[in-house]
């Protein structure tokens, strides 16, 4: 199954024409990424970033917004896994309001050392972790 969360839509995600602002489902997929690693693969951004010296940045997003989200709506966000490499990650974000698609996101993290910013191969227990969520959604 992929990691799933959800998120409100708050008055801070909004334009003026009532509807989520396009950089703010960046956000909200940003969060839903630091959470699937906390919750699901076992290591937080902080023990990642201050005790092991690595990050994950993103380095490619292609994103299909299907249809608006609205104030006060409660979002599902969905993210799976569908390629390991030795220090990338493919994956895939649904988001999700009153059972329709919202957006659609494709995209590729990469495990970085933050000291040489060079990629580096995913640690065994992150990379064991993800492996174990491979699924296409």
């Amino acid at each position: 199954m992929p990691f799933e969360t959800t998120t409100p839509v708050r008055f801070a995600h909004i334009d003026g024409a009532g509807i989520v602002f396009y950089p703010r489902y960046f956000e909200m997929l940003n969060a839903a990424v630091e959470d699937w690693f906390a919750q699901q693969l076992g290591a937080d951004f902080r023990s990642m970033h201050l005790d092991r010296g690595i990050g994950v940045p993103t380095v490619q997003l292609s994103a299909e917004f299907l249809a608006p989200s609205m104030l006060g709506e409660e979002l599902t966000i969905r993210l799976a896994p569908e390629r390991i490499g030795r220090s990338s990650c493919t994956f895939t974000i649904v988001f999700v309001g009153d059972g329709r698609e919202r957006l659609r996101v494709n995209g590729t993290l990469v495990c970085m050392d933050l000291k040489t910013q060079t990629s580096v191969p995913w640690p065994a227990d992150i990379r064991e972790r993800m492996m174990q969520d491979l699924v296409t959604i």
